[in-house]
């Protein structure tokens, strides 16, 4: 099911991946798996209707839906060499299955040339269903019980005792949070930050074998293991991270407290080429991402991250490291489960989103969003809480400004700034008057100035617009 839903996503169009994300958004895995049980539960229903007919066919078609499933799983990144094994025997036992639950039923011989004529047993079909579906669950048992034995992930989690960083983080402003009810609280919880990545199952990486490898167009290869990297001089930053299938006014977007090595500081001891200009990294599942090389080393809180938010990365998040890079999308950054980093050149080597499309480089925009009141809120006139939260990571956010319908921007009140990696939240108080109303939100930055309103896709490089909701004012 993993490899063959791997093989969906990897060969799907992209405006289909693109409507799943904004149909299901961190959910899309799950419609995955919920689309693949459908339809592989209407072939098995077909198989069946074929095997009244032609007992051969049917059988033939239970070898070519294993053979699928044992191709798709030899073809996917770090497959081993019995990869192709589950799939075999579960087509073997398939065939076993339905040869002898037809020949129960009365519908296929001994002989296998014809269709058996005589009528159905049902009591003995019922008793070999039975019996098929006790294997069935015993199978599923033993192999939850020997996928759970390389579970090593989440037990080596647990013993992890995060280093107090040699470079704390200063403590968030008071003022940070938006006093506005309904506002996103500022720092993100591990549960609640937004999840999109490319792996149907969380990797399992056992931290005291993993190592990160820098090679390439530098002058010394290093090796990092997981105990050295606890062991270096690790810094805390605040750092807001953003997917780049964030529509406008979306919520693929959080915030969090870091703990980690700075990437330069690994890139240093490699002392790279000068000729090189991306860094490209790998995760564990094969995932790539292209990295310009400037931004590693431009002095930000680009780090290799072993802690999120005061506890060790959670295992969905990239435990044991991942990357963390202020001011780019996480499409061309923030790499789950790294064990890879090959310095290079964007003419040279591209990554996994760039071939399919995308932008090789992945600055984060501009963006701002309402919060509250929420679209197609019924509020009574008068003063009305408005509030929300922009963000241009590693620019900074200057200040915010709302509109009513055609009416002029008028400037809002922005909450203390945290860092210049993290967004801002701000808070209005709206006189509102009866009718139906249009708010839009605009945010403008250190560096580009205001955010732009033409409407742009996500593709190739993040959407662009202004956030705007209905409300209607009723007494």
């Amino acid at each position: 099911m993993v490899a063959v839903g791997g093989v969906v996503v990897d060969r799907t169009p992209q405006w289909l991946k693109e409507l799943a994300i904004r149909a299901f958004g961190t959910h899309d895995k799950t419609a995955l798996f919920v689309g693949l049980t459908i339809v592989l539960t209407g072939l098995a229903g077909g198989v069946g209707v074929v095997a009244r007919r032609s007992p051969r066919a049917a059988m033939l078609l239970v070898l070519v839906l294993g053979g699928v499933g044992a191709a798709a799983a030899v073809s996917r990144t770090g497959a081993g060499r019995a990869a192709f094994l589950p799939s075999t025997v579960g087509a073997a036992a398939g065939v076993v299955a339905l040869r002898a639950l037809g020949r129960r039923l009365g519908t296929i011989a001994d002989d296998l040339d014809e269709p058996a004529e005589s009528g159905p047993d049902r009591r003995a079909f019922l008793r070999t269903a039975g019996g098929v579906v006790v294997l069935a669950a015993v199978s599923a048992a033993i192999g939850s019980a020997l996928g759970s034995v390389g579970r090593a992930a989440s037990a080596a989690r647990a013993a992890v005792v995060l280093p107090r960083a040699a470079r704390p983080a200063p403590a968030v402003p008071a003022g940070a949070q938006s006093p506005t009810p309904g506002v996103v609280p500022f720092v993100t919880p591990n549960p609640d930050f937004y999840r999109i990545d490319t792996a149907l199952v969380v990797p399992d990486v056992d931290p005291s074998s993993w190592t990160l490898r820098v090679h390439g167009l530098v002058e010394h290869e290093v090796t990092l293991t997981f105990a050295e990297l606890l062991a270096s001089n690790l810094v805390e930053a605040d750092v807001t991270l953003t997917c780049v299938s964030n529509p406008v006014g979306g919520d693929l977007i959080g915030n969090a407290r870091w703990l980690g090595l700075p990437i330069r500081d690994v890139l240093s001891r490699a002392a790279p080429d000068p000729s090189a200009d991306m860094v490209l990294s790998t995760s564990i599942d094969g995932f790539t991402a292209s990295t310009p090389l400037s931004v590693l080393t431009d002095g930000r809180d680009a780090l290799l991250a072993v802690g999120m938010n005061g506890e060790p990365l959670p295992v969905a998040h990239g435990f044991p490291v991942r990357m963390v890079v202020p001011g780019l999308y996480g499409y061309v950054s923030a790499t789950k489960w790294v064990v890879d980093l090959e310095v290079t050149r964007f003419a040279d080597r591209t990554a996994y989103w760039t071939e399919r499309g995308w932008s090789p480089r992945g600055p984060v925009k501009t963006s701002s969003r309402i919060e509250v009141p929420r679209p197609g809120t019924v509020v009574r006139p008068g003063p009305v809480a408005v509030g929300g939260t922009a963000w241009a990571q590693h620019r900074g956010i200057t200040a915010v400004q709302v509109r009513v319908d055609d009416g002029p921007w008028t400037a809002v009140t922005l909450a203390a700034e945290d860092t210049v990696d993290t967004w801002r939240q701000w808070s209005w108080t709206w006189d509102a008057t009866p009718g139906t109303h249009t708010l839009a939100v605009r945010a403008t930055d250190a560096v580009d100035g205001v955010q732009t309103g033409t409407v742009a896709d996500v593709v190739p490089d993040g959407a662009t617009g202004w956030d705007t909701i209905d409300v209607t004012v009723r007494a």
